[in-house]
């Protein structure tokens, strides 16, 4: 496992970390068994960073995660969770002082902590970009020490540019992977040049970048891949990256044309993303150990050829970029 440094805060992460959603719901059922299993999986590989939210299953992922390290005991892993979306409804007025202090509350208790790493604003709705205040609330929490660090988790490219401009955001979240590469032009490198760590998210594009799915594939009624397909639930861009999911097969078989022979589609596209200098981790989601382990691995292997990386930029320009690279 390689590393990298977590932005300002001279943390040092795994470039490949653990995306919690899945154990935590909407990704079909996952027992605390394997939710568990995965989650020791990935730290037996060197994964020290792991994402959550206070939302995922209602809390059970962040009260997995703190069954497992003290269990584990030892140096523990950088832990990220999210606030805001436990809001209903998810509006701007409500992100008070008092809702945001309290959702922080909730998420200490259920990871078994006196300080959260980081907290990041869960996806928020736009006008709280131009809302100093509620950065301002940040503020005060790191000031009274329940958090030592946040950021924000973001769904548009605008977004993240306006999130940059309060000097105490220490990360962004964003969807960023061979299906959703607008983030590679501007952001990434205006991220790298303040210092600002971003975490990679949706990095297979809900699966597909496994190249494992096909038009027979059915998911449970409880995956968000069978419930949001068109955005019914939260921003479609969530669920298979936006990209209609036909379309999205046939990018993926030009691509299968392209990886290594004996390496995994998801490895390869996991690989991908660590290519960009400006990404600082990625969170591929991980519902057992193998599926754990085998995304860890992505971090060892060798950079993809300029000619392969021109032609993976190509397949996205004709295929992809019509769907989604304007919307997000």
């Amino acid at each position: 496992m390689k590393y990298r440094t977590f932005g300002s805060t001279g943390v040092d992460v795994s470039e490949v970390g653990f995306g919690a959603w899945a154990i935590g719901g909407a990704w079909g059922d996952v027992s605390s068994q394997d939710a568990k299993a995965a989650l020791n999986a990935a730290l037996d590989t060197g994964v020290s960073f792991i994402d959550t939210a206070d939302v995922y299953g209602d809390g059970r992922s962040e009260q997995l995660i703190a069954d497992v390290l003290r269990q584990r005991g030892g140096p523990r892993p950088f832990v990220a969770t999210k606030a805001g979306r436990r809001l209903s409804p998810h509006i701007a007025s409500g992100y008070t002082r008092e809702n945001l202090a309290a959702f922080v509350e909730r998420s200490l208790v259920n990871l078994n902590v006196d300080c959260l790493d980081l907290v990041q604003l869960h996806c928020p709705p736009p006008e709280i970009y131009y809302q100093q205040e509620v950065f301002g609330y940040m503020d005060d929490l790191v000031a009274a020490g329940k958090i030592r660090h946040y950021g924000v988790s973001v769904e548009k490219v605008e977004e993240a540019l306006k999130a940059l401009e309060y000097p105490n955001v220490k990360s962004i979240q964003i969807i960023f992977n061979l299906f959703r590469q607008r983030p590679a032009k501007l952001f990434l490198d205006e991220a790298k040049r303040r210092g600002v760590a971003v975490i990679a998210r949706v990095p297979l594009a809900s699966g597909l970048l496994t190249g494992k799915m096909s038009a027979d594939t059915t998911f449970s009624v409880d995956d968000h891949r069978h419930f949001n397909r068109h955005g019914e639930a939260f921003d479609v861009g969530e669920t298979f990256s936006g990209v209609p999911y036909e379309v999205a097969l046939g990018a993926v078989e030009k691509i299968r044309k392209l990886v290594p022979e004996g390496v995994p589609m998801a490895q390869f596209a996991l690989r991908w993303i660590l290519m960009e200098s400006g990404v600082t981790t990625v969170i591929p989601g991980a519902k057992n150990a193998q599926q754990a382990g085998a995304n860890s691995a992505a971090s060892s292997l060798p950079a993809i050829p300029a000619p392969v990386m021109h032609e993976l930029a190509q397949i996205y320009l004709q295929d992809i970029a019509p769907y989604v690279h304007q919307r997000w």
